[in-house]
């Protein structure tokens, strides 16, 4: 459990939840990652600019929190393939289910969306059928 941090989980969520909040109260829209980015290419000029200024935004968090916080450095043991077949699935899945977890998991449950609320329990119960697999079944 060395990897346990809730202080940082708790104040990331309470960030999310807040970015998620300002963006539904400040442009009516929905804070869903696939969403914005999907969107990106056919919006109109006053419409590209929020898209373009969130999705910075993800960039740079991450890279200016790097600046001042000391955290472990990040190893990736997968080859590229399965890293690239990950996220040729996982986008897939985002247009199959209309929305990321973010969207669903995050703007659409606090809407109190149905669908929503079907969509996460796939997206955990799949999360969880994986993990037990990659642990127990194929992987070592």
């Amino acid at each position: 459990m060395e990897n346990f941090t809730p202080v940082s989980a708790v104040i990331g969520g309470a960030l999310i939840g807040l970015s998620a909040a300002l963006l539904w109260l400040m442009n009516g829209r929905i804070a869903g990652i696939s969403g914005i980015l999907g969107g990106l290419a056919r919006a109109r000029h006053e419409d590209r600019t929020w898209r373009i200024a969130f999705l910075a935004g993800l960039i740079a968090a991450p890279l200016l929190y790097s600046l001042v916080a000391s955290s472990a450095p990040i190893t990736i043991a997968s080859s590229p393939l399965l890293l690239i077949s990950a996220g040729l699935l996982v986008g897939f899945g985002t247009r199959l289910g209309g929305g990321c977890t973010s969207g669903h998991g995050v703007c659409g449950i606090a809407r109190l969306s149905r669908r929503s609320l079907v969509a996460t329990a796939v997206f955990m119960l799949s999360a969880m059928v994986v993990v037990f697999l990659m642990r127990h079944g194929l992987g070592a």
